[in-house]
C-alpha cells in the first residue's frame, strides 16, 4: 500500500472510531416493534404468472414497495426478495386451456406484470427467484424436514406434518379446513396421516413438469416453494413477510412452519405485513368472481401517481371497496400535495415521515405534509414515489 493510501486508511479508521455510533432504527408493523441493525430482509409473496394483474395484486406490491422505501430511509440496507411461482397447478391449468407450454405462458404474463409495476413506480426487487430454478432447494428442504421428523414419505410424496399449523394460526379446524380447500390443499385426501398435512414434494402426472429426486420424478408443493426460496435467498429468517391478507392461512402459515421445522430458527418472520383485500360491491376481487379491475385498464385514464396514492391513502390491513368515482378524489389530493410542496418555507420532514414508521400510516403522513408544506411535502412525495 502506498504512503498516501495508508494515510487515508488510517484517517478513515480514526474517523470511524471517533464518530458516534449510529443508533438502531425502529419500525412498528402490525403491533410488532422491529429493531433494525444494519440491514433488513423482506420477503414478498409474488405472482403466479398465469393471468393479468388486477388492483388487488397491485395493492400488495405497492405497499411492499413503500415498506422498502421507508426501511431504506432509516439508514438500514434493505434486501427485498419477491418470488415468482412459475410451477403451480393454476398456471399449468391455464397453460392447458390456452394450448401453451407453462414456461411460455409464465414468461409472457410476467412481462405484462413487470410493465404494470413499472407504470406504478414499483422498484425492481434485489432478488426475484423463480420456483423452477429452486427445485433443488425444495428437495433439500424436503430432506431436512424428513431428517427432523417433521415430514414423512409415502408413495413418492413427501408430506409435511401440519396438524398443529391451524391452531398456531388461531383458527379452529373447521375454518382452517374451509380455507385449505379454497387453496387446493385437499384436507380430505386419505393418502396422508392428518387432513392438514401438505405436500413438500409430489409425483408429477403425464404432461406435467417433473424433476428428479430420491423419491421419484415430481415437482414441489406450493407452500414448500416459498419456504425454500425464502431460506435459500434470505437465510433462515426474515424481518418482514409481506403478502395479501388471504395468504395468512394456509400459505404463510405453512411457509413459516416448514422453514422453522427445517432450520430450527423461530420465528421465521419477525413481523408480517398483510394487505387487506380489494373488493367490488363487497366481494373480493378475483378471477373466479369475474369482477377484476385491471391495472392497465385504469392507467389509460388515471395518472399512475394518482392510482398509487389511491392504493396507499388508507390503513394497509383494511379491506376496501373499489369505487371508480373516488379516483378523482385521489387526483385532487395528489394535486394538493404538489401545491404544498411548492409552498415556500422548509417544513419539518420528520413531522410528515414520522407516521410512516408507525404501521406505515400514510393518511397521517399525507395530512402532516399538507399542513407543513415545503420540504416536508417534497420528502413525502419522494418516499411514496408520487413525483
Amino acid at each position: 500500500m502506498s504512503q498516501r493510501h495508508m494515510t487515508s486508511a488510517v484517517l478513515d479508521a480514526a474517523q470511524r472510531v471517533g464518530a458516534p455510533p449510529a443508533a438502531p432504527q425502529h419500525l412498528v408493523l402490525g403491533g410488532s416493534e422491529l429493531t433494525l441493525v444494519g440491514s433488513a430482509r423482506v420477503y414478498v409473496c409474488g405472482i403466479t404468472p398465469y393471468d393479468v394483474t388486477h388492483l388487488g395484486h397491485a395493492a400488495t406490491f405497492v405497499w411492499a414497495d413503500v415498506l422498502a422505501t421507508v426501511l431504506d430511509g432509516t439508514g438500514v440496507e434493505t434486501r427485498t426478495c419477491r418470488n415468482v411461482t412459475d410451477v403451480d397447478d393454476v398456471l399449468l391449468e391455464a397453460a392447458r386451456r390456452r394450448g401453451a407450454h407453462f414456461d411460455e405462458l409464465a414468461l409472457t404474463q410476467e412481462a405484462v406484470f413487470d410493465h404494470s409495476m413499472r407504470a406504478l413506480r414499483v422498484a425492481t426487487p434485489a432478488h426475484q427467484p423463480r420456483a423452477r430454478y429452486y427445485v433443488d432447494a425444495v428437495v433439500q428442504l424436503a430432506q431436512a424436514l424428513l431428517d427432523a421428523g417433521a415430514a414423512y414419505e409415502r408413495d413418492g410424496t413427501v408430506w409435511f406434518r401440519g396438524a398443529d399449523v391451524a391452531a398456531r394460526s388461531g383458527l379452529d379446524r373447521d375454518d382452517a379446513r374451509a380455507r385449505s380447500l379454497a387453496y387446493g390443499d385437499r384436507p380430505d385426501d386419505r393418502a396422508k396421516d392428518d387432513p392438514f398435512d401438505v405436500p413438500v414434494w409430489r409425483p408429477s402426472s403425464d404432461g406435467e413438469p417433473a424433476w428428479p429426486s430420491v423419491w421419484g420424478w415430481g415437482r414441489p408443493g406450493w407452500h414448500a416453494e416459498c419456504a425454500a426460496m425464502a431460506v435459500a435467498v434470505q437465510g433462515a429468517s426474515v424481518d418482514v413477510l409481506v403478502g395479501g391478507e388471504d395468504l395468512l392461512f394456509p400459505h404463510h402459515a405453512y411457509q413459516a412452519a416448514m422453514a422453522e421445522a427445517a432450520t430450527g430458527v423461530r420465528p421465521f418472520a419477525r413481523a408480517q405485513l398483510h394487505v387487506g383485500e380489494v373488493r367490488v360491491a363487497g366481494h373480493k376481487m378475483a378471477k373466479s368472481t369475474g369482477n377484476l379491475v385491471l391495472v392497465d385498464d385504469l392507467l389509460r385514464d388515471v395518472a399512475p401517481a394518482a392510482l398509487r396514492l389511491h392504493l396507499l391513502n388508507r390503513p394497509y390491513a383494511e379491506a376496501w371497496d373499489f369505487e371508480p368515482e373516488r379516483l378523482d378524489e385521489s387526483q385532487q389530493l395528489l394535486e394538493a400535495l404538489y401545491a404544498a410542496a411548492a409552498r415556500p418555507g422548509p417544513g419539518d420532514p420528520a413531522v410528515a415521515l414520522g407516521p410512516l414508521r408507525s404501521d406505515l400510516d400514510v393518511p397521517a403522513a399525507v395530512a402532516a405534509a399538507l399542513d407543513e408544506g415545503g420540504e416536508a411535502a417534497r420528502r413525502l412525495i419522494g418516499v411514496l414515489r408520487l413525483g
